[in-house]
Parts: C-alpha cells; structure tokens; sequence
C-alpha cells in the first residue's frame, strides 16, 4: 500500500488527501491554535467542492498540474488565509511540529498550483456543525496515539517508517553533515552542530597541539528544549575526561510530564559512550570519548532537523564548516615519529575501505602522533552504518582537491509533501 501522503508518483500530496488527513487530528495544545487554522483551511476547501465529503475526492486538486485542478484560484485564497492564520499563530505555535509542518505544507501547495503570495484571501468559514471526525463523535473511534511517540505516530498515519538524517563530528574534528559533505574543520571554540526548534547541540574545541591549525572536540552541550506534555527541558553537558550517564540536573529521562520516559540516557561503556534516545522528535544521539577528544553522531527525523528559521542558519550539521573553517588534507603537519606509511597501515587495519574516514583517520594520526586516533574514525564508521537511512551513502570519498569530501550523489531536496500529517495528530 502507498504512501497516503503521496500521490502514486512521488508528488507533492493531493489537496483531498491532505485534507482528509487534516481531518484526523484530534487535538491541539492549548496555547497553539494551529489546529483552529487547519480546520478554517479544510472548510474553505470544502466548499470549492460543494461540501462533498474529502474521502471522495481522489484525484484532488493535484490532478490538473500546476495551476490546475478544482478551483484553483479559491484553492489560492483559501492558501493565502491558511498561511495568514499561521503567522498570527506563530509567536504561540514556536516548537510545534503540527505548525512547522503546516507552514511548509502550505508553501509547497502555493509553489504546485502557482498561487501568488498577495492577493485577496478567503472569506472567513461559516460557524456551523462541527467538521466530520472533530468534536464527540472522535471519542468512539480507537484510542488516541501516544503523542510522545514520533516513529510510532508516523508509521501508524503513513505505513512506513519516517526518514532520517544522519550528521557526526569526531577527530580533529571532520564533519558530515545531514547532505552527506566530509569536512575536516579548524572550528576553535563553540560552535553549533545543531541548532532547531527542537534540539540544540554545541561543539567546543581547542587546539589538538599548539601551534597546531587543527582542532579536536574537548565539551558538548546538548540542550533538549521544552516540548508540552512529552518533556521537561534537559541539558546534557561532557567534557574530555567526565561523560556522564545523567543529564546535568542528575535525571535519566524527561521528568515527571506523562511523557517524560520518552527521552532517556544510558550507558554500556561507562566514561567512554553514552547514548541518549528522544522518541518524541526521532532521534538518538551517541557520544564517545576516545584519545582525548569527544565525538558525536546522530540519527534525528526529518522535520525535525529542518525546524529552524534564518536566525538559526549556522549549524554544522546543516552546512557543514564554513569555508574560512575548513581545512584540506595538505595543512597537516606532522608530529612524532609517525610516517605517512604507518599512518596508513594503522588505520587500513580497522578502515579497509579508502573512504573520507580512512582519510580523516590518517590525517588525525599524523596531525595528534597518537595510533589511538584511529579508533575514533573506526566509532564514527559504525555510528554511520547503524544510523544512515541509505547504506550505499555509507562510504564517501574525496575529491581531487582533498575537501570537500562528497559521495557525489548529494542527499535530494528534503520535500515537505505531507508535513500536514504527522505531528497535527498529536499536539
């Protein structure tokens, strides 16, 4: 069975199928009123059709291409109204993922049917009977979804499992960012990994030797924002030498909110590897220590790693270093007895392949002159295995000019056809 958010050719999501999974939605959170915007939008909908119920409505307004379809000038005002009751909502709705995933709907529906950003808008919904599958008659139906459940929610509403990104940081440090570039980075001090609506991470780093152009990662913080019923807001700080296994008020989950087993952290390494696990937002985050530097990888959902504004641009994970930060294979200079041909041979025993972390592993070794380094690219080599949605992305290699490191098929546009779906169900 395909995808219900999808047209049967990858499309951007039909106008009746978004609105019949609108029309799913049971509840908002109090202060957010993203739910009162989607219901305005499905009645202004509604009535191009004459009120016709949506589940009848196959073929939709995607049917007629760009511009096409049923009404596709009401369609256009209804668009614009939807998009004017979200930025009323916005101030309210700031971490909801229902909101972001609304917004970005919206945009995608307005570029599919050629509906300009000005013009009039639709006129306000008549307050009439409550929308089919809104109000009592929701409670005789199956019990609502745990809303602190992000994979659960998504596989129930889709069929399938959601996508996910994968971004790691480690050695001296080499980035790969969430569109599969391989950066090694000179980044001294903090800066961010991640930084969204949902999750916050900063990296900070200083000098692996002095004198020395490269870095390596010596503390995280990882902040996990506040999110409504699931979790309290959590901070997780490690250092080189103190990674603990609790966040920085002594907990081990998300507090006493219903949901708060929904964020946990553990350990099977103590001092060496923690891993912590958000099952709200999809994510799982490993950190490591080895040879005195920390290293970091996560595996986050999609929408969840898109949540941010213009504000929150500069995150590695996103954009990888900038290129005033980047460092190619060339500047590294070596220190200890370490050969270039050891160097190799240490690392080809644990990195057969040839690939941007046997690269990074050579380069860490002959930068720091500590054979431990290569434990380090080894970690962030399974980290990636286990976390990256496509394997055959697994191994990247570099180019001629050393960096950046690509696989050449860089990851496609993050289309957001049926962001109306998942999280509308659950705020």
């Amino acid at each position: 069975m395909g995808d219900p958010g999808r047209s049967p050719h990858g499309s951007p999501p039909t106008l009746s199928t978004l609105t019949l999974l609108l029309l799913l939605c049971g509840h908002a959170h109090s202060q957010c009123k993203i739910l009162r915007c989607n219901a305005e939008y499905v009645s202004s909908t509604l009535s191009l059709r004459g009120g016709r119920s949506p589940g009848a409505l196959r073929g939709g307004a995607g049917g007629g291409g760009r511009g096409g379809g049923v009404g596709s000038g009401g369609l256009c005002r209804a668009l614009r109204s939807y998009a004017l009751c979200t930025r009323r909502t916005a101030r309210t709705c700031r971490g909801d993922l229902a909101f972001h995933s609304a917004v970005h709907g919206i945009e995608d529906l307005m570029i599919q049917h050629n509906c300009s950003r000005q013009g009039p808008t639709a006129p306000p919904p008549a307050r009439g009977p409550a929308l089919p599958g809104a109000g009592p008659a929701r409670s005789s139906g199956p019990p609502a979804p745990d809303p602190c459940d992000y994979e659960g929610q998504f596989s129930r509403l889709h069929g399938r499992p959601p996508g996910f990104l994968h971004c790691a940081s480690f050695g001296d440090p080499h980035v790969r960012s969430f569109h599969h570039h391989f950066h090694t980075c000179r980044v001294q001090g903090a800066w961010p990994l991640l930084d969204n609506d949902f999750l916050f991470v900063q990296a900070t780093s200083s000098p692996v030797a002095s004198g020395a152009n490269a870095t390596a990662t010596r503390k995280l913080t990882i902040i996990f924002k506040n999110m409504q019923e699931c979790i309290d807001q959590k901070v997780y700080q490690a250092e080189v030498d103190n990674l603990p296994a609790a966040f920085e008020d002594g907990s081990i989950n998300g507090g006493d909110r219903p949901g708060g087993s929904s964020l946990s952290i553990g350990t099977a390494n103590p001092g060496n590897h923690v891993e912590i696990r958000a099952a709200y937002i999809g994510t799982t985050i490993i950190i490591r220590q080895t040879a005195g530097q920390l290293s970091f990888s996560i595996k986050v959902a999609e929408d969840v790693a898109r949540a941010f504004s213009a504000e929150q641009d500069l995150q590695l994970c996103v954009g990888g270093c900038p290129p005033s930060q980047r460092l190619s294979r060339s500047e590294r200079s070596r220190r200890g007895a370490l050969t270039i041909d050891t160097a190799r041979r240490l690392c080809k025993e644990g990195l057969p392949v040839e690939d941007a972390y046997f690269h990074s592993c050579v380069f860490d070794v002959l930068i720091s002159g500590d054979p431990n380094f290569t434990v380090a690219a080894q970690a962030a080599l399974e980290d990636a295995r286990a976390f990256l949605p496509d394997l055959e992305k697994l191994h990247l290699f570099p180019s001629d000019a050393g960096v950046p490191l690509s696989s050449g098929t860089l990851l496609a546009p993050l289309i957001w056809s049926g962001l109306f779906v998942l999280w509308l169900c659950i705020q």
